[in-house]
């Protein structure tokens, strides 16, 4: 039984560039690297759909960040609003 190997990222948009390029055909490329032709194909669509993405204003990393910091946020109002309530119901007592 064969061990399942991981590609790195630079590997993958290796191939899906090369496969993209048409120089080599998917048999040619996927007997020279060693991975099978369905995964290379996979890796070309993926390329071809998500490639915009490279150069638009806001990357996915940005994206999560700004995700994350906007949940901190929501986070601090609730607890504020908690305590302004807290307060109020202490200063009418």
């Amino acid at each position: 039984m064969t061990k399942r190997q991981r590609r790195s990222a630079q590997f993958k948009f290796k191939m899906a560039l090369e496969a993209a390029k048409g120089a080599k055909t998917l048999s040619e490329l996927s007997s020279e690297y060693e991975v099978h032709s369905t995964q290379i194909s996979e890796w070309k669509s993926q390329l071809l759909k998500d490639g915009a993405s490279i150069f638009s204003t806001t990357t996915a990393r940005q994206q999560q960040d700004q995700q994350a910091l906007q949940a901190e946020l929501y986070e601090q109002i609730g607890r504020l609003k908690m305590e302004l309530e807290w307060l109020k119901k202490k200063a009418s007592q």
